[in-house]
């Protein structure tokens, strides 16, 4: 069977290697370090859902979701927006404005972000 693909996107490697533990086991996992990263990535791997943080050094998440969103080659792709910043004003926006499919607040529940990416990705099990 095919294994889904999610990318994670987040300055923090620490954050990263988590989700991609809890992950691994169903899903491929591509990283990105920041948003202009996980715009190449999306771009040319094309994965089935990203998890983005929102505050990156470079280009911030917002700004890399709105261009994730934006695209053509992309805009079909589901955001999730997985970040400290748990303002209800940012999940407004992140949602209403730049498009993300989801807002998920860290630090988060294993099973929620799970269940969140199965929701969204289209091989999921």
């Amino acid at each position: 069977m095919v294994k889904g693909k999610v990318l994670i996107a987040d300055d923090e490697v620490v954050v990263r290697k988590v989700i991609c533990q809890i992950l691994s086991k169903d899903y491929e996992v591509l990283e990105a370090q920041n948003g202009e990263e996980a715009v190449n990535i999306a771009h040319n791997q094309k994965p089935d859902v990203v998890l983005m943080d929102i505050m990156m050094p470079g280009m911030d998440g917002l700004t890399a979701c709105s261009k994730i969103k934006s695209d053509q080659t992309t805009g079909g792709i589901p955001v999730v927006m997985v970040t400290a910043v748990g303002f209800e004003l940012n999940q407004r926006f992140s949602k209403d404005v730049l498009g993300a499919d989801g807002y998920i607040t860290k630090p988060f529940d294993s099973q929620e972000l799970l269940r969140t990416v199965r929701q969204l990705s289209p091989n999921s099990k």
